[in-house]
């Protein structure tokens, strides 16, 4: 006879309240901090008010973190929807869909996002999880550059530089959303793919 499988019940929600509120602390101090040395695991444990080691439960190593954070980014915005975008038929029009994605996913939350990218180069292990998220936007864009017919080297090349982060917060200014860059990033595309 196989054992009864164990149940957390009741205990569950406090357990992923906990989770929440690291990730949501995470965040504020990504996006208030004034030194790019301040995240830390102490410090993220001590903006959610748990104990370091409740960090280290729920994500194991500080890789594990940010790893949650831009995966808790993603799906507050929208990358959830670049299925939608390798589905469209229509090669263009997944191409700027592609875009418009992005420009909603960076907008998320863009303090943090721009603290994120910045810590990319100087921490190794933030370096590391921006680079692997970097090299799957630029897989996606591989599979719409082959679909355009273009020249898959520098297509990729451009179209990698035009969707980071970086062109979006340089596009849109620090008046505008980020969002607003959508429109000038693909007209420039489209001048790059001719």
């Amino acid at each position: 006879m196989s054992p009864r499988p164990y149940n957390l019940g009741k205990r569950q929600e406090p357990i992923e309240a906990a989770r929440q509120q690291v990730l949501d602390a995470a965040r504020r101090l990504l996006g208030g901090t004034a030194s790019y040395t301040a995240f830390t695991v102490d410090a993220v444990a001590r903006q959610a008010d748990v104990a370091r080691a409740t960090v280290y439960y729920q994500f194991g190593s500080k890789t594990g973190l940010l790893e949650a954070v831009c995966d808790y980014l993603a799906e507050i915005g929208g990358l959830s929807g670049l299925a939608e975008v390798f589905a469209d038929p229509d090669p263009v029009q997944a191409l700027h869909r592609f875009v418009a994605c992005f420009g909603r996913f960076w907008a998320a939350d863009r303090p943090a996002m721009r603290r994120l990218r910045a810590l990319a180069l100087l921490d190794p292990d933030v370096g590391a999880v921006i680079a692997a998220r970097d090299q799957r936007r630029q897989h996606g864009l591989t599979v719409l550059a082959g679909r355009l017919g273009a020249d898959p080297d520098h297509a990729v090349r451009v179209l990698t530089a035009l969707t980071s982060f970086e062109t979006f917060d340089t596009l849109a200014g620090p008046d505008q959303e980020i969002t607003a860059a959508i429109p000038d990033i693909l007209r420039l595309a489209e001048v790059a793919l001719r």
